[in-house]
């Protein structure tokens, strides 16, 4: 099935335009380890090259996805797709994150003398919550509501925190995947780092998919154009942190 848009090649559209149009595209990207979330502006040719991966096999692996059972997440009305996000990934991080945090602090604890043993995980993962309540907070308490409201308002200055944020996120998930080793078991790991190393890959997984339904599909719905989306991360002037007063207070960090 051709899912190129108007005659213009997979390969030139950026990763993150084409995870928001295609449905399942993520899992595609996620098995060749290419960013559609916050190094989502990257053309797809690009982002193979810096990955060495062949775009021929990563374009083959897209036209052969069968779309039939989700929409494009692109066709998500906003107020719907923010009741999503809440359910399905603000709830599950909230739930998740805290018996991950418990399951590190067991095996540093248990296995310190192990050479693989993830030391600083249980700290990395306990600031992640942290940073991750404070932004949800943020969102559920001040930007969703004014998205809800909105009458084709742009809401850009809020909406850059979020990016920077999200990038710190991504910087954590890298931090994590450093210290596991990309979540590879040693041989003879007992179940509890089983269970552990299983629950960081789903985290990572789930967290990535949050930050690109968020900075790929619903954020630039709300922004004043593309150049507001569209520059790399460092372009950004990160906003006071006033433009949110008031949503973090009484969240520990």
């Amino acid at each position: 099935m051709n899912i190129s848009t108007q005659n213009v090649p997979l390969r030139i559209r950026t990763v993150g335009d084409i995870a928001a149009a295609v449905p399942g595209v993520t899992e595609v990207f996620r098995r060749f380890k290419l960013d559609f979330c916050c190094g989502g502006d990257i053309a797809l040719d690009a982002a193979a090259r810096e990955h060495g991966v062949d775009v021929m096999d990563v374009e083959r692996a897209l036209h052969e996805l069968d779309r039939t059972e989700h929409p494009a997440p692109a066709s998500i009305e906003s107020g719907e797709l923010i009741d999503h996000i809440l359910a399905r990934y603000h709830e599950t991080h909230r739930r998740e994150l805290p018996e991950l945090i418990g399951l590190s602090r067991k095996i540093e604890a248990v296995h310190a003398g192990h050479p693989k043993v993830p030391t600083g995980l249980a700290d990395v993962l306990q600031h992640m919550l942290g940073e991750l309540e404070v932004h949800m907070k943020k969102e559920e308490l001040i930007l969703f509501p004014a998205m809800r409201r909105s009458s084709g308002h742009v809401l850009d200055v809020p909406i850059v925190q979020m990016r920077h944020d999200h990038d710190d996120h991504g910087e954590q998930l890298r931090q994590i995947e450093s210290l596991t080793g990309a979540f590879i078991l040693p041989d003879g790991a007992c179940r509890s780092w089983q269970a552990l190393y299983a629950g960081l890959a789903k985290l990572a997984s789930d967290l990535m998919e949050h930050i690109h339904l968020e900075n790929n599909v619903l954020f630039p719905r709300y922004e004043s154009g593309p150049s507001s989306h569209s520059a790399p991360a460092a372009s950004h002037k990160r906003p006071p942190q006033s433009e949110f007063t008031g949503a973090s207070e009484g969240v520990d960090q």
